[in-house]
């Protein structure tokens, strides 16, 4: 059985690398099937992501999961069973969850300002950013995947690669992400997102002397991404959620007791503040104090970029100069299509020439910028680790000041900001996915012009899902409180950030507050974003996420045997890849049968009420999702990849 040779991570310079397939760019390894399939995968995992991205803040790169599904696919449907088919599906899968990555930290925003999202304003900006961003990276992809080949090792590229080469030994990993899907699935559904059969949510809520909250949500989906993110990730998130809980608002509980009794809250005037539960605590002060958390860590991510910009573009210029690389033809068409419809889609937005012509202008140096950036980076942190909302804040903060200059304040103003930033966050999202997935086409010997068309069609299937399921979910996501079922919580940022600029109303002391405690964790060399949205989000979200990556942990500790370990973590990340995408599937399913009035949430009753209805389920959920990777009792050939 063959494997990828050692030269895949750069043992020899690029341009004399040979590839996994040594005759695979002057065939054609996609077709009728391929791009059906190919579409079908983009979307699912473009709705995917934007469920579970706007209900937690978190994305998962859906390479791998691509990998793993586009490999059955070709086994069953298509004759040759060709690897490099499989590739192709990989990379649509990637470029569907890449465009839901970028547009979720942003055009929810609007909803979020009090404005509503227009499905073709959305779509026109949306595509207009994968043209950008696929032309940009297409000038420069050849010295930064052949030319930089072991230079920049692209890690969840290569982790592809080799999910690639497995794949032609079995479909364990396929068996194990269909058993995920159904688990959440079916957990799912008896929840308030389908039917309301069982209650799972296990809450604690003090508003006594010492105000604080506990709770975990059984949901197997945000289960999954703890075990995919790890222990580590998942004990920062969550410590923040206990700075918020049980440390800020204990304190500004205690001092509002104290208050005048004709003294109201700042955003709500008919609420006094020693009348102020937990939650609106929460809702009208510790928010914001995340919100500065998240600045403050997007500002310092974006300042130490500044060097990486400068040499990213600096060796970039000369490694082509030295290299005299071509620049491809369909890139370049791609690239001129997409500037031509940034200043177009400007005047669509604006109705305005000196806005078009500036803002669009600014947004496009900006793309630029940041789309080298994130193709560079991607080689060394990969698409997960991309620091996306740190870039996207850095431009917003710029397009947020030139439009406060130009006095342009109104919220049709703010509404139009948001969607030059839309543009932004799509090229540098698409940037990082188009990058990794053209890496992977390198090393397994596909043809690059191929993966950029097969790409191409699934980032704008992307975009069509996207705003889709955002304008269908707009409902849900305009709700706040109790009431609310998305967090968007880079979304939030975007809106209070662009907002309180523009009319100046922002709780500035605790947006202060806020950033001061991102400093001190920077300086205390701990990761700030991770801390931040640990803080935003409802720690019922951090908790079962914690629990996730705790099951990952039983995993390593109770495996001794190396290669069985490793066996079983990767069937658990095949398991956990189902548990995300049925979740967010018949998570969003439910509530498109519950807008339209097919099914009407039922009223937990006896045992499933309750904390206890709750408890049964996590118990439930943990050992549903424990067994299936335990039942991993030895190592087979695919989990070795011998010869």
């Amino acid at each position: 059985m063959k494997k990828l040779s050692k030269d895949a991570y750069g043992e020899v310079k690029g341009k004399d690398y040979q590839p996994y397939v040594t005759d695979g760019k002057t065939r054609n390894n996609g077709g009728p099937v391929v791009l059906i399939f190919g579409i079908l995968l983009a979307a699912v995992f473009a709705a995917s992501t934007t469920y579970s991205g706007m209900k937690v803040g978190l994305t998962v790169a859906a390479g791998i999961p691509g990998s793993i599904i586009g490999s059955g696919i070709v086994a069953l449907f298509v004759k040759s069973r060709n690897i490099l088919s499989k590739n192709i599906l990989s990379g649509m899968s990637t470029g569907g969850e890449s465009v839901a990555s970028g547009i979720i930290f942003v055009f929810p925003a609007i909803i979020l300002i009090g404005g509503q999202t227009n499905f073709i304003e959305g779509v026109i900006v949306g595509v207009t950013g994968v043209l950008c961003s696929i032309g940009i990276t297409s000038l420069v992809e050849n010295y930064l995947l052949v030319q930089e080949h072991g230079k920049l090792v692209y890690p969840e590229a290569m982790a592809i690669s080799e999910s690639l080469v497995a794949s032609d030994t079995g479909g364990e990993s396929l068996k194990n992400m269909g058993i995920g899907f159904g688990i959440s699935g079916v957990l799912t559904a008896l929840t308030s997102s389908v039917f309301g059969v069982v209650n799972n949510v296990i809450s604690f809520v003090s508003d006594g002397f010492y105000k604080s909250k506990l709770e975990i949500e059984a949901n197997p989906m945000l289960a999954g991404i703890g075990f995919i993110v790890g222990l580590e990730v998942a004990l920062i998130m969550f410590a923040g959620s206990l700075l918020t809980n049980f440390g800020l608002i204990p304190l500004i509980g205690y001092f509002t007791e104290l208050a005048d009794s004709s003294a109201t809250v700042w955003d709500v005037n008919n609420l006094l503040v020693n009348d102020m539960t937990v939650n609106h605590i929460s809702a009208s002060y510790t928010k914001y104090i995340g919100a500065g958390m998240m600045i403050s860590g997007g500002l310092i991510g974006a300042v130490k970029l500044i060097p990486t910009i400068g040499s990213s573009i600096s060796q970039t210029i000369q490694g082509r100069k030295s290299t005299g690389a071509d620049t491809s033809a369909s890139g370049m068409g791609i690239l001129l299509t997409g500037v031509v419809l940034t200043f177009a889609m400007g005047f669509l937005i604006s109705k305005n020439i000196v806005v078009t012509l500036l803002v669009s202008l600014v947004s496009l140096i900006l793309s630029v910028l940041f789309a080298i950036v994130a193709g560079r980076l991607t080689g060394t942190i990969g698409t997960s680790n991309l620091p996306v909302s740190g870039m996207t804040i850095a431009s917003l903060v710029i397009m947020t000041l030139i439009f406060v200059t130009m006095g342009w304040t109104a919220q049709a103003d703010n509404v139009m900001l948001l969607l030059f930033a839309t543009f932004v966050v799509v090229v540098i999202s698409v940037a990082g996915g188009y990058t990794q997935s053209q890496k992977v086409t390198f090393v397994m010997g596909g043809s690059s012009r191929e993966m950029r068309r097969y790409f191409l069609i699934a980032a704008i299937v992307g975009v069509v899902v996207v705003v889709g399921v955002i304008n269908l979910l707009a409902p849900q996501i305009a709700l706040t409180g109790d009431e609310a079922q998305f967090a968007v919580p880079q979304a939030n940022l975007m809106a209070t950030l662009t907002q309180g600029i523009m009319q100046g109303r922002l709780p500035w002391l605790m947006i202060i507050v806020g950033i001061v405690l991102g400093i001190v964790f920077f300086l205390l060399d701990l990761p700030v974003m991770s801390l931040a949205v640990g803080a935003y989000l409802p720690i019922s979200t951090t908790s079962i996420i914690l629990i996730g990556a705790l099951i990952r942990v039983l995993v390593e500790k109770t495996t001794p045997d190396s290669s069985l370990k490793d066996a079983r973590l990767s069937n658990g990340v095949s398991l956990s890849s189902g548990l995300i995408a049925g979740g967010s599937i018949i998570g969003l399913i439910g509530i498109v049968l519950q807008v339209t009035g097919v099914v009407k949430v039922a009223t937990p009753a006896g045992l499933f009420s309750g904390n206890v209805g709750a408890f049964i389920l996590l118990v439930v959920m943990v050992i549903a999702i424990a067994v299936p990777i335990f039942m991993k009792k030895e190592v087979t050939r695919e989990d070795t990849h011998d010869d």
